[in-house]
């Protein structure tokens, strides 16, 4: 097994702080930048194993800040 730096589990992450176990399940789901977040619903991160209420409500937080959001239920 390979150890990852914590502080960068991905080379091109721009996650803000969220928990470890957060973390690993946005980056087996094959996200790793805030903008690949728009195109996922917040029901859709939740069903990850890893990711909480806490770290989406941290995620929403920072999107908003750059003017983004999750993707909308279609």
């Amino acid at each position: 097994m390979m150890m990852n730096d914590t502080n960068n589990p991905a080379p091109e992450s721009d996650f803000p702080k969220i928990s470890q176990p957060a973390i690993r399940a946005l980056s087996h789901a094959g996200l790793y930048r805030l903008e690949q977040l728009t195109e996922v619903t917040e029901a859709d991160l939740l069903k990850l194993h890893g990711l909480g209420p806490k770290a989406i409500r941290i995620l929403n937080e920072v999107l908003q800040e750059k003017g983004l959001s999750f993707a909308k239920k279609g």
